[in-house]
């Protein structure tokens, strides 16, 4: 009997060993003029909105992969759909490699990739055949501090943010992670759902609308950013909106998973979150073969990091933990941490020194990494069961940073996505002398709402005026309501120098010609005037 329970399983394990994963990509989507010329079809009109804050248009990223290509794939024998993704054009499939280099005879087919990355050099199976298992909660160390959130805020100097009533009202936050259990039901997160602050969400992992399941991280990664229970946590963005996705698979360790996080992504733009959080990263896979390496980490390789970078094209911003690895072999971050337009977070204990598990940079293309720094050791977060409970890792600096984030958004509305990012980088404390551990170090807040309204850069009324000082060019952005909009340009004797009618909402203007100095300048727009300083550097 033993004998045959034992050939049962390894006939199990030699078919799964012989299943690729792989992504195939399409060369065209037919219907697209369709999908562009009626856009609610495919986004929602807060998405849109978004779009229009930031002046970004409509592409044929935006547009669905044309059915019958799904259909058609669907239906080859052997051959398992299990996620798609309109960004890139593609669908993750799951097949034997035969099965799957077959589809390169379809008309429709633009090309496949494997994640086993040799065959897509060879064509033929690496020797390797090392499945391990991936506990990915080795590296949080729970332990029951009924203390207060107060420093992992206070650090950030997000006090000052929310004594202004800058609390992430207004903005929506996409949580992916590994499940949400209790957020339904404990204490902490009354206030969202009394205030309808939990705006839905979706399992991507068992295909359901089960998200207050499985593993318990995406409810304290949550409780950092939503959570409240007085004089124990406040969470950086306790009056912003959340929609919750489970993209993680807590059990294993796949290609899939970095799908699903696209997925939820795409899912995010449609909804019209503002932000993407995600304490997720990928490096190792149980699968050997689908390893990343860390020439790997540039910033546009990792399917999750095109898709961060996709989903940053799109006007989020998005947040993503650095990773846990500081003090191992492979130290440095992961994907999609490492997306060229990711927010990646590192972590610091709570007297604001480097957290030595923190993954470090820069990135394999030389850029710096980690971009900022929070309380990532010791932080403060809820548990399902509403206890409130200290737990380390970046899985925990990176949502305390997205909340912040959020709030400060809040506070200055109308700037893209892009000029946020920069202001939160400005304002942190190692700017101007950035290091692999610190990357620019840990932000200051009301420094960077004060240096947005100091610097001319933002007013109340919907005007950006940025980067300022500039060196080259000069962005002049107004409300979507203003119509009539005239820019002119002093020297400091009172001469106009130049002169321009703003016809977008963004106007761009070239000051590469200009000697350095201070100017001034003068926005006109319907019976508004505006005016203020221009340095020049």
């Amino acid at each position: 009997m033993k004998k045959t329970l034992l050939l049962i399983v390894l006939l199990i394990s030699a078919y799964s060993y012989s299943q690729e994963e792989a992504w195939v990509y399409f060369n065209d989507k037919p219907n697209s003029q369709y999908y562009l010329v009626n856009p609610l079809q495919m986004l929602s009109q807060r998405a849109l909105n978004r779009r229009a804050i930031q002046n970004i248009p409509l592409d044929l990223k935006d547009v669905p992969i044309h059915q019958p290509y799904i259909d058609q794939i669907a239906a080859t024998p052997g051959i398992t759909v299990k996620a798609s993704s309109k960004w890139m054009n593609c669908l993750h499939i799951r097949g034997s490699q035969t099965v799957i280099q077959s589809l390169r005879s379809l008309s429709f087919v633009d090309f496949i990739s494997f994640a086993n990355t040799t065959l897509n050099r060879t064509g033929k199976l690496s020797n390797s055949s090392n499945y391990s298992a991936i506990n990915k909660e080795l590296e949080s160390q729970v332990s029951y501090n009924y203390g207060t959130s107060g420093n992992q805020i206070q650090m950030l100097n997000g006090n000052y943010l929310h004594q202004q009533n800058y609390t992430g009202s207004g903005k929506v936050i996409a949580v992916l992670d590994a499940g949400f259990p209790g957020v339904d039901s404990a204490s902490p997160f009354h206030r969202l759902r009394e205030n309808n602050q939990l705006l839905g969400g979706y399992n991507f992992v068992d295909r359901s609308t089960n998200y207050y399941a499985m593993n318990s991280h995406g409810t304290q990664v949550l409780s950092t950013m939503g959570g409240y229970v007085e004089n124990q946590l406040v969470g950086t963005a306790p009056d912003a909106s959340y929609y919750l996705f489970v993209t993680e698979d807590s059990t294993s360790e796949t290609p899939l998973e970095e799908s699903l996080w696209v997925e939820a992504a795409e899912l995010a733009d449609k909804l019209g979150a503002d932000i993407i959080n995600s304490s997720l990263g990928y490096f190792h896979f149980n699968n050997s073969n689908y390893n990343y390496s860390y020439s790997n980490m540039d910033g546009n390789t990792a399917f999750s990091s095109r898709g961060a970078n996709i989903a940053f094209s799109r006007g989020m911003i998005v947040v993503v933990s650095a990773g846990n690895s500081g003090n191992t072999a492979n130290p440095n971050i992961s994907a999609p941490s490492d997306a060229t337009f990711a927010l990646a977070v590192g972590a610091v204990n709570s007297a604001r020194n480097y957290a030595s598990f923190s993954s470090i940079g820069p990135s394999f293309d030389g850029r710096v990494k980690p971009d900022v720094m929070a309380q990532g050791q010791s932080s403060v977060v809820a548990m399902p069961s509403g206890d409130i409970a200290a737990n380390s890792g970046t899985s925990f600096s990176g949502p305390i940073i997205a909340g912040m984030v959020a709030s400060f958004w809040q506070a200055l509305p109308n700037l893209t996505n892009a000029r946020i990012v920069q202001l939160v980088k400005e304002s942190s404390n190692r700017y101007n002398n950035p290091n692999v551990q610190y990357g620019y170090g840990i932000p200051n807040f009301q420094l960077a709402l004060n240096n947005a309204l100091e610097n001319n850069q933002y007013n109340s009324e919907g005007y950006a005026v940025y980067p300022n000082p500039v060196s080259e060019e000069v962005i002049f952005s107004f409300p979507t309501n203003k119509i009539a909009r005239e820019i002119s340009i002093f020297n400091n004797l009172g001469q106009e120098i130049l002169k321009c009618n703003a016809i977008n909402q963004l106007q761009l203007i070239s000051l590469q010609s200009f000697e350095n100095g201070m100017y001034f300048y003068k926005i006109v727009s319907g019976n508004d005037s505006f005016t203020g300083k221009l340095i020049k550097k």
